[in-house]
């Protein structure tokens, strides 16, 4: 039995979604649009009238416009070296004949990142090339300086890469190799195949890439922290000192607004590559698809070198995370000691059990919003589905720094206040990084074939019936992406979170940041080993969990 569009729009859009819709765009309005609307009233107001004067002092300030722009100056560095680190994986682990295992080794190094604090690489490099670094004793160099814009530049494109790797490797996989055996065939040589072929059909891969990396540059805060120091500073620090040194909220929330300036044209650049570019090679045509051909015997030898180089040097950072957190005072007393564990579980032991509890609560409610957002955005005939979708995308797309500034201000007076609550941390992480699971859902719904949901409707089953049983189990792998991003990213946000936490709230993120800056660094190792221990933990019962209730979700993960 097949409806007519409008009787699918009714059977779709029936009473029980109504409110449901109404109380998504209330929490959107709430906690999207209101802050994002204080903060341009602050910026652009002075006692109530309009007036620049705010966002233009930013720019008469010799220091903030050093900022601005050692802030392009880093994110393009970062995105320059990132992508091309990024674009080196990729090519390796789908053009060359590696075996199964090197490729596991080097997907499992690549997730580290992921998975922990964002200044984890700036601690491991301080433990390293900083004061009494292990490499600068052992090398007997007493001078050398890592902070400022080389240690700032390090840190952040190993943090990053993943990405621009991730990215390009389901570019590079999805070119159809026997364009490159035509070109070959033809007596190209494979160095010529790779440069009329093979990069130019990345080249939309490469620009996501680059800008993607641009922008998770500019809105790091934690990094330029820790590393960057006086001799390079960037704005979203100086937003944060700003607040937190100067108490002037409006100078930093101006501050921050000029983030958005970069932020915005990126993700146009971005949304222009992604939606508007087209360099098709999977046409639908049946054919036998070879294998890749990888690089000329030198150039692969010079690749796997390169690589295996990074992943050596991440693993030997890793493991000085683990070292430091085993020793009283790293590179004065390297004795062998548990007293840093005793500490995170006596003193930063409410951080731990708060960061977990709001961690939990944003997963879970984020996963409902998540799923209910992206299921609507996926009805055609919705109205203002296209509204829906970027609003609630919207913090994503902004800098951590503006938007913790946001929530401040509309939420620490007026009529709602949340300021050193757990609702306004827990808003902020759902809100921030939902985006993820929406997309995700969005991407699984376009798969589902829209027949298997009017049967079950045609057979009287109802709309929250067809929902649970249907299309619930369809989109479980979309449902456990988006968890599993959920809580760990809000384990480890920093960025925005730093300025919601209290003396009622505390999280790990921030001891760590505070250990840092009180040069307890053995005691932020141990705090770091300890998140991405639970954020492993988690990971695990989450796809358990899913296993469990959700058995075909095995067959559908699986890939043929």
């Amino acid at each position: 039995m097949k409806f007519s569009n409008n009787n699918k729009l009714t059977k779709r859009l029936d009473l029980p979604l109504t409110p449901f819709m109404m109380v998504l765009w209330a929490l959107l309005g709430l906690f999207v649009l209101y802050p994002l609307a204080r903060l341009m009233y602050m910026v652009f107001t002075i006692d109530g009238a309009a007036s620049f004067t705010n966002f233009t002092q930013v720019f008469t300030n010799w220091y903030n416009r050093k900022a601005f722009f050692n802030s392009l100056i880093l994110a393009t560095s970062v995105a320059a070296g990132g992508t091309l680190v990024g674009f080196i994986f990729a090519f390796a682990e789908t053009r060359l004949s590696l075996p199964v295992f090197i490729k596991w080794f080097i997907g499992a190094v690549v997730v580290l990142p992921f998975v922990s604090p964002p200044f984890t690489s700036s601690i491991a490099l301080t433990l390293v090339l900083g004061p009494n670094g292990l490499l600068l004793n052992f090398l007997g160099i007493p001078d050398f300086n890592i902070y400022g814009f080389l240690g700032t530049w390090i840190a952040e494109t190993l943090t990053y890469f993943p990405v621009a790797f991730l990215t390009l490797a389901a570019v590079l996989r999805a070119i159809d190799p026997n364009l490159e055996d035509a070109a070959m065939s033809m007596g190209s040589s494979r160095w010529r195949t790779f440069r009329t072929v093979t990069l130019p059909l990345s080249a939309p891969g490469l620009a996501n890439a680059f800008l993607l990396l641009f922008g998770s540059s500019l809105a790091d805060f934690a990094t330029p922290l820790v590393m960057a120091g006086h001799t390079f500073p960037v704005l979203t620090t100086q937003a944060y000192l700003q607040i937190t040194g100067m108490y002037d909220l409006r100078g930093g929330a101006a501050i921050s607004f000029v983030l958005l300036i970069p932020a915005v044209l990126v993700y146009l650049l971005q949304h222009y590559w992604v939606e508007r570019r087209s360099y098709v090679t999977v046409t639908g045509k049946v054919g036998i698809r070879t294998t890749p051909k990888g690089a000329s015997g030198f150039i692969e030898i010079l690749i796997l070198a390169f690589i295996f180089l990074v992943t050596i040097f991440i693993i030997f950072l890793y493991s000085i995370i683990f070292l430091g957190s085993l020793v009283n005072v790293w590179g004065v007393d390297n004795s062998f000691t548990l007293e840093n564990y005793v500490y995170v579980f006596t003193v930063g032991l409410k951080a731990v059990k708060d960061t977990v509890i709001i961690a939990i609560a944003s997963t879970l409610v984020g996963s409902v919003i998540g799923v209910a957002i992206g299921y609507l955005v996926s009805l055609k005939d919705l109205p203002w589905r296209k509204t829906l979708e970027f609003t609630s995308l919207l913090n994503y797309v902004l800098p951590g720094t503006v938007i913790g500034i946001a929530y401040v201000i509309a939420f620490n007076s007026g009529p709602i206040v949340l300021t050193g609550t757990m609702s306004i941390i827990v808003a902020l992480c759902v809100f921030r990084y939902d985006a993820t699971g929406i997309r995700a859902t969005i991407a699984s719904l376009q798969q589902i074939d829209k027949s298997m949901e009017e049967a079950s409707l045609s057979l009287g089953a109802s709309r929250l019936t067809t929902f649970f049983r249907v299309t619930l189990p369809l989109i479980i792998p979309a449902v456990t992406t988006g968890m599993r991003y959920l809580f760990v990213v809000s384990m480890t946000a920093v960025s925005a979170t730093i300025f919601l936490v209290s003396v009622r709230w505390s999280l790990l993120t921030i001891r760590i940041l505070e250990c840092i800056t009180e040069l307890l660094f053995a005691q932020a190792a141990a705090f770091s080993v300890v998140l991405v221990l639970i954020v492993f933990i988690a990971i695990g019962i989450i796809s358990v969990m899913f296993r469990i209730a959700y058995p075909d979700y095995v067959c559908q993960t699986r890939r043929p």
